[in-house]
């Protein structure tokens, strides 16, 4: 049975009708543990010493208050009151996410969802990229030396570095269908390399030959595959093996053996994946262009979140304000006019209040995609907040900006929305 870890949010809000939201949000949770918190220097010991993955805040005041450190966890702002004030609080405190009222269960479930992810995708790309450093020094080092020795050590040395293990080494195969294999390096010793394995011992590597793939084994004391040397490995502390067949030019010219022993542990589909990486390059220079290229288009995407409106997918309020001031700067140096249009769609409420709000949505969907089509590339539009947006034009002075402004407001009227 998989148990589901809850995501551990920290809530620090005042207004008691915005609490009253939170905790009745919260209550009876399956995905996120809430902690509320009244006292602002429990808090921050609370942060300090056990992390949370959100922490839910009240703007302005709170907000303002805790000024949280940007390697703190996500950071959502639940605006109560004095919306002005609440966003310029949380543009100068560089918040992740905001909510703000009237609060609807619905609301919440996409900024906790968007914080998560974020906070999701930070960690792979962490791990990725920590990945992508020991494949590219490894790569690098390939190209400096002709000495097969100090190449094969530099593997296993970069593996157990990366990645505690109690075993790591690199077998030779010289014929297949051999008995034996050759421990031809090994991180344990750099001058081991006469050491031979009898394959009636290692049914694990036999079966990675004959295979001619990678064996994973979770738990060796329950693995089928190890029923033959169970009675010899019982009093080892050996939890999880992988077997990497190398290969070149479609021939098995050795493998990666690797064990760990630490409790309750199991290699991941990342290290593996890892392991088979390296056991590439071992047999030529892996070009790891495709790994960059992967990395680049996870941080493309994470970006592209943090600017973006979660239900429109037009830009938000902390890219419109970030656009502003370099726009505006732009302008004040060259002298260029820059205009700014600022419109929301006439009886939302009367929208929502009728025929629900997941038909508001649906209309400000449409009315974004609508006002895109008549936006040139230079222009930054916006979603305010609810059903207001903005518009900036760049070099569009007081003609230009009318002229658009009637184009935008003739193409909505003429619109039959669905």
């Amino acid at each position: 049975m998989v148990l589901l870890v809850k995501k551990k949010v920290y809530i620090y809000v005042k207004n008691s009708e915005t609490l009253g939201f939170l905790e009745a949000y919260f209550k009876g949770s399956k995905k996120y543990s809430a902690e509320f918190f009244t006292n602002l220097r429990v808090l921050k010991k609370a942060i300090k010493d056990s992390p949370p993955g959100i922490i839910a805040v009240e703007a302005p005041g709170c907000l303002d208050r805790l000024k949280p450190e940007p390697s703190a966890a996500p950071v959502l702002a639940v605006i109560s009151s004095d919306i002005a004030h609440s966003m310029r609080s949380i543009l100068s405190n560089k918040v992740d996410h905001y909510i703000a009222p009237p609060f609807q269960r619905y609301d919440m479930d996409c900024k906790l969802s968007i914080l998560t992810r974020k906070d999701e995708y930070v960690e792979v790309l962490t791990q990725e990229l920590d990945d992508l450093r020991t494949l590219s020094q490894l790569t690098d080092f390939l190209s400096t030396t002709l000495d097969p020795q100090e190449i094969l050590y530099m593997i296993v040395k970069k593996i157990s570095e990366h990645i505690p293990v109690s075993r790591c080494s690199i077998l030779s195969v010289s014929h297949e269908g051999d008995d034996t294999v050759q421990v031809v390096s090994t991180f344990e010793d750099k001058s081991e390399r006469n050491l031979y394995l009898d394959l009636k011992k290692y049914p694990e590597i036999r079966k990675a030959l004959e295979t001619r793939k990678s064996v994973v084994i979770k738990d060796a004391q329950k693995a089928p595959v190890m029923n033959p040397v169970l009675k010899a490995i019982k009093g080892l502390d050996i939890k999880s093996i992988a077997v990497i067949p190398i290969m070149f030019r479609n021939e098995i010219i050795g493998t990666l053996f690797l064990r760990t022993s630490r409790k309750k542990y199991e290699f991941s589909e990342r290290e593996i994946k890892l392991f088979q990486e390296i056991a590439n390059a071992a047999s030529k220079a892996l070009n790891n262009a495709f790994l960059f290229m992967q990395l680049h288009q996870q941080r493309s995407e994470l970006e592209k979140l943090a600017i973006t409106d979660y239900l429109t997918g037009i830009y938000n309020i902390r890219y419109l304000y970030h656009s502003l001031e370099s726009e505006f700067s732009l302008s004040m140096r060259h002298g260029t006019p820059l205009s700014c249009l600022m419109f929301d769609i006439d009886h939302f409420k009367r929208v929502n209040d009728t025929h629900g709000h997941r038909t508001g949505d649906m209309v400000l969907m449409e009315f974004a995609s609508l006002i895109q089509d008549h936006t040139r590339k230079s222009d930054i539009f916006a979603r305010y907040g609810g059903e207001e947006f903005v518009m900036l034009l760049p070099h569009a002075g007081m003609e230009g900006a009318l002229s658009k402004a009637r184009m935008i407001k003739n193409a909505v009227e003429e619109h039959r929305f669905k």
